[in-house]
């Protein structure tokens, strides 16, 4: 297991700066994944922990020693990929052996090593098998197979999961997280997609323009947001916003008898509520939501609606069923499960 810190990291490409003076502790034996849309720089800060990418500025240390200038067979990490990157003309036991025989390792200890990485994959059957014979989930497998046998102090993964169907995602989210559960080590994972992250991860960090938004447990980041930003983007479905005016401390959202007290000055803010925190129905007090999609899933249903001033919402109407397209449904919510944000998206905390 291994502890790692980013102290002021930065980089930037010519006068293009991709990351801005970023500060994170990972502790031993996490599992820690940077989540956040294309281009906010994710990917960038894995490549320069694993030694692939320059570091302008700062420092990358692992169990307290700077790594910065190391190159990345000298840092104890191995990385899994996007794209697997196997050797085609290679069997897989050669594939996940082959970094142990470039390091030496004698023929019966690559065996040893590369049988216990089958076994805890559940690929034993594939080994005399080439990477154009499996299907994309065991390719995957593989690659994470060629990380275990190096015994690093660091597990990096760049979006392996990506390349796979929904399906087979689902299923390899959970043999991760087994795969975690069995070594304990330190691991580090970047992807796009929130439900992996909170599937996964013991602390996410939720990224924007190379910036850290927040840093946090799942439920830490779900239930205490520190901006719109965060609010809006873990959870599936996102949160609903709705505009609101702050006025001499009192809030007033249009076409509701909703009000609170509030800090902050007067103007324009946002309500945010989560699609599980309404009520629908008769005595749900509030909003009136017509209804234009409803997603049935069976055990719920999710209602894609408007209001009377065009705001969309999404809201979730467990054991409702009948309600179709066009649909006119009272919907209302605790004032007590609601979110406050100001203009610039920062969070408002109500006065007690």
């Amino acid at each position: 297991m291994a502890h790692v810190e980013l102290a002021g990291i930065s980089k930037a490409y010519g006068a293009v700066e991709v990351i801005r003076d970023l500060d994170l502790a990972i502790e031993d034996g996490s599992f820690t994944v940077f989540v956040g849309p294309s281009g906010c720089g994710k990917s960038t800060l894995l490549r320069m922990i694993a030694g692939l990418e320059p570091i302008t500025g700062g420092e990358v240390r692992i169990n307290a020693r700077r790594v910065n200038e190391a190159e990345p067979i000298e840092r104890g990490v191995a990385m899994v990929f996007q794209n697997y990157a196997l050797y085609p003309h290679m069997t897989v036991e050669q594939n996940i052996g082959f970094s142990l025989r470039m390091a030496g390792l004698s023929k019966s200890a690559i065996s040893q090593h590369v049988a216990e990485a089958a076994r805890s994959l559940q690929i034993e059957p594939l080994l005399k098998r080439r990477p154009a014979e499996l299907s994309g989930g065991q390719r995957q497998r593989v690659a994470i197979g060629r990380a275990i046998v190096r015994q690093p102090e660091v597990f990096l993964f760049d979006e392996p999961l990506s390349n796979l169907d929904a399906e087979l995602r689902v299923s390899m989210r959970v043999e991760i997280a087994r795969l975690h559960q069995r070594l304990g080590s330190t691991m580090i994972y970047v992807t796009h997609d929130q439900t992996e992250a909170m599937t996964l991860a013991d602390k996410i960090v939720v990224m924007r323009a190379g910036r850290i938004e927040q840093a946090g447990s799942p439920d830490d980041l779900y239930e205490d947001p520190a901006n719109s930003f965060v609010a809006g983007f873990i959870g599936s479905p996102r949160m609903n916003f709705i505009p609101a005016q702050l006025r001499a401390g009192r809030l007033e959202v249009a076409g509701s008898p909703f009000t609170a007290a509030l800090p902050g000055a007067d103007g324009p803010i946002q309500l945010g509520i989560r699609p599980e925190h309404f009520t629908v129905g008769e005595g749900a007090a509030g909003f009136s939501l017509t209804v234009d999609v409803v997603e049935n899933l069976g055990g719920t249903r999710f209602l894609y609606g408007t209001l009377a001033d065009g705001t969309t919402l999404v809201v979730e109407a467990r054991d409702r069923p009948g309600l179709k397209a066009g649909d006119v449904v009272p919907i209302g919510f605790a004032p007590e499960r609601a979110y406050y944000f100001d203009a610039d998206g920062a969070r408002i905390r109500k006065a007690h």
